[in-house]
């Protein structure tokens, strides 16, 4: 494994992955166009309908990347994307709580940048819907609808919705209505008491009674089980505990942050990228997450601009290790065949899909670190 640096200075490695990553995304974009890709298999992104859940990760990957010196096509093909979703928006069956991975890095991302009215519409319209899945019951934004005539998953909240609630937070912000920010700490307060436990280590699927609140099951979904800890997911919760602070200053939300930011790095490995889950038997720990390790080191970036000055020298440190690990030892930059940047991503491993394989989600928050240790001024989370 390459040396990895240990200042806080943005170190020539950053600007070296910036301009290579630039350079590699440009040709990919000849390819891919206004699509939706998702995993690359077999050195090419497999391009999915506009209504999954990461149709927004392509397009804000390029906003990024726009905003940091990319050519004219990167924001041409991120408005195009964002035009596609139009369809899914109003269409409106198949929207589920993904709605802020999806317009927050396609319409926010827009408005924020170009003040786009349009792009600030359709944002709205999708904070109103995410809104209206709030169950007050049991203090949580419902998850999936069903997959199946005749499935009843009313009663699904995932730690992923953590950073959902962030168009929540700037829908409140941006109108000065407050309602769109009450559901949101509802549900990041259902976040804290049944998703985080004691050590920091994050469940998955909380399945209450829709009817009554009360909590019903735990349930592993895409980690090992209902008690291991898949790395992903806490990612998410690292990420979205940290923008929850930033969005309220409400301490709980940093000291939960930290909780698990701290588990999360005392379970990583030499190279500082993290096993699909930190509780997997040891016959599947040599499969890796590459986009769990760039989603908190995003997570922890962010950490170290928020905290008392005194704390935050080691969380800024520790994500620029993380990404400076996954541009040195999973980076595909001198693979001209591989359209992803980073490599070793897993997807589902319960369910064997998308296993060691570039993810696009991966590839965005890599993008996204290293736009955060250059300056970037537009983040569409915050």
């Amino acid at each position: 494994m390459a040396a990895i640096t240990d200042n806080g200075q943005t170190q020539h490695w950053v600007e070296e992955a910036w301009r290579r990553t630039l350079a590699k995304t440009e040709w990919t974009n000849k390819r891919i166009g206004a699509s939706f890709p998702h995993a690359s298999p077999d050195g090419r992104y497999v391009l999915e309908e506009p209504y999954w859940w990461t149709a927004g990760f392509w397009p804000g990957m390029l906003w990024l990347l726009h905003e940091g010196g990319g050519d004219e096509a990167f924001r041409a093909t991120a408005e195009a994307c964002e035009e596609k979703l139009d369809a899914v928006l109003d269409g409106y069956d198949r929207l589920d709580h993904d709605l802020g991975f999806m317009w927050l890095l396609t319409s926010v991302a827009n408005y924020k940048l170009n003040g786009s009215e349009v792009s600030r519409r359709r944002a709205f319209k999708a904070a109103n819907y995410l809104a209206g899945r709030f169950n007050l019951q049991g203090r949580y934004i419902r998850a999936w609808n069903p997959w199946r005539e005749g499935e009843d998953n009313s009663g699904y909240a995932i730690i992923d919705c953590a950073m959902n609630v962030n168009l929540l937070y700037w829908a409140s912000r941006e109108s000065g209505d407050p309602r769109y920010k009450h559901v949101a700490e509802a549900h990041m307060g259902t976040v804290l008491k049944h998703f985080i436990r004691p050590d920091g280590s994050v469940r998955h699927i909380v399945r209450f009674d829709p009817e009554t609140g009360e909590v019903a099951e735990y349930i592993g979904g895409q980690g090992y089980g209902p008690e291991s800890a898949w790395s992903r997911g806490t990612a998410w919760a690292v990420y979205g505990l940290a923008l929850a602070y930033r969005h309220t200053g409400r301490e709980e939300y940093a000291n939960a942050a930290k909780q698990v930011a701290h588990f999360f790095l005392s379970q990583l490995p030499e190279d500082c990228v993290p096993h699909w889950d930190f509780r997997a038997p040891e016959e599947t720990k040599h499969l890796r997450d590459s986009s769990a390790g760039a989603c908190a080191a995003c997570g922890l970036l962010l950490l170290g601009t928020l905290l008392p000055e005194a704390e935050r020298d080691s969380y800024r440190i520790a994500g620029e290790r993380i990404l400076e690990s996954l541009y040195v030892n999973y980076g595909s930059f001198d693979d001209p065949a591989e359209e992803g940047l980073i490599l070793r991503g897993t997807s589902h491993y319960p369910e064997r899909k998308n296993i060691d394989v570039p993810l696009i989600y991966g590839d965005y928050f890599f993008v996204e670190g290293l736009a955060r240790l250059r300056g970037a001024k537009m983040i569409p989370w915050e």
